[in-house]
């Protein structure tokens, strides 16, 4: 019985022992296999490092601002009896907005001014028996304050009078109207807003450390989204005089006319200014770097060590320096005529077999402009 359960688990340990064995044997050559298999090579888009002339300037983005801006509104509260403009109109300084209705406050205004006419001939009687010496200098004071009193209550209801009809306060553009006929208004109630767009200002901030660099006067271009492709000139009129403690940025001002009202108050603005000569700089695509907390880097594009006619991608870090539209600069790691990956960066590493596919590539402009679609 012994030998036989010798013999046993003799056999169990070779029969296991062989089932484990082909299974470790076939896993170490399906791992040599896959670790043999040429990966295959990573479809990339290119882009050469190019030379150009950038001029020196200083960017900041901002909002237009009109030159003058409000919102209309009523100082007397009262029921609309006419409204005398249209939605967007154009309007000079003083022009009729908006009558309320003011009956109450018309008749208040003829009982003064009866009033005052009634104390100015009893002012004038008393005047000239003072003169005959028939009554007192005391009476006479007495009759002189009543009249100035009631001429003081009638220029006052003339004043409320002149409350109840809402003129233009200075020529500009109106917005949409906010009010209807009939429709009870309290004071301060908004009508419509009104602004003067020529010309315009665009406020935009600035870094503290250029400060020095910006004076009244200088040329100002800028652009907006709402029109590509158009640049708007202007000059600036206006530097803030403290820095914001907390963005460490400081706010220009820049005029710009603006006789087709084409910049409206309130659009984002990005502004340049122009502040020397103009530089030379290498510059590649935004997509072609890699932003890392450890440094930037590009993948630069060169024929294999093995075979010439294999191309293959090697990392290397780069300074990088100003972005302007989709090209930033580059300080130190490229010159100018080699060429680097613009898109695939993510399954790349170094030596990686490329195959450059140039028919679809990213957008790589100054000026970028974006489409509609």
């Amino acid at each position: 019985m012994n030998k036989r359960m010798v013999w046993m688990l003799v056999g169990c340990l070779v029969v296991f022992g062989g089932v484990f064995g082909v299974k470790w044997f076939g896993g170490k050559m399906m791992n040599q296999f896959f670790d043999s298999m040429p990966v295959p090579p990573a479809t990339i888009s290119s882009a050469k490092v190019e030379q150009q002339n950038w001029r020196n300037g200083l960017t900041g983005v901002g909002s237009v601002v009109a030159s003058q801006g409000t919102q209309v509104t009523t100082e007397s509260a009262g029921i609309v009896a006419q409204v005398h403009f249209e939605s967007g109109a154009e309007v000079a300084k003083g022009d009729l907005l908006v009558t309320l209705s003011a009956g109450s406050e018309r008749a208040d205004l003829q009982r003064l001014q009866s009033q005052a006419q009634l104390a100015e001939s009893e002012f004038g009687r008393l005047k000239r028996l003072h003169d005959l010496d028939a009554i007192s200098k005391s009476e006479l004071d007495r009759a002189e304050s009543d009249l100035q009193a009631t001429r003081a209550a009638a220029s006052a209801q003339r004043e409320r009078l002149a409350q109840k009809v809402i003129r233009a306060p200075f020529a500009g553009r109106l917005g949409i109207r906010e009010i209807n006929v009939g429709q009870y208004l309290n004071a301060g109630t908004p009508i419509v807003s009104l602004q003067a767009l020529d010309p315009v200002y665009i406020d935009f901030s600035l870094p503290e450390q250029h400060i020095g660099a910006v004076q009244a006067g200088q040329a100002v271009s800028v652009s907006v989204d709402a029109f590509q492709g158009r640049e708007f000139t202007g000059v600036v009129s206006a530097i803030e005089s403290q820095i914001d403690s907390s963005t460490r940025n400081f706010k220009v001002r820049a005029n710009f006319a603006n006789p087709d009202r084409a910049l409206r108050p309130g659009l984002f603005a990005r502004a340049n200014i122009s502040t020397g000569d103009e530089k030379q700089v290498l510059v590649v695509p935004l997509t072609s770097v890699s932003y890392n907390p450890y440094g930037n880097s590009v993948y630069v594009i060169q024929p294999s060590d093995e075979n010439k006619e294999v191309l293959v991608v090697r990392r290397r870090f780069i300074k990088t320096g100003e972005a302007r539209g989709d090209l930033v600069s580059v300080i130190d790691g490229l010159k100018a005529g080699e060429e680097v990956a613009t898109s695939g960066l993510l399954k790349l590493q170094n030596d990686s077999v490329v195959i450059i596919n140039n028919s679809v590539m990213p957008d790589a402009s100054l000026n970028p402009t974006p489409s509609d679609s």
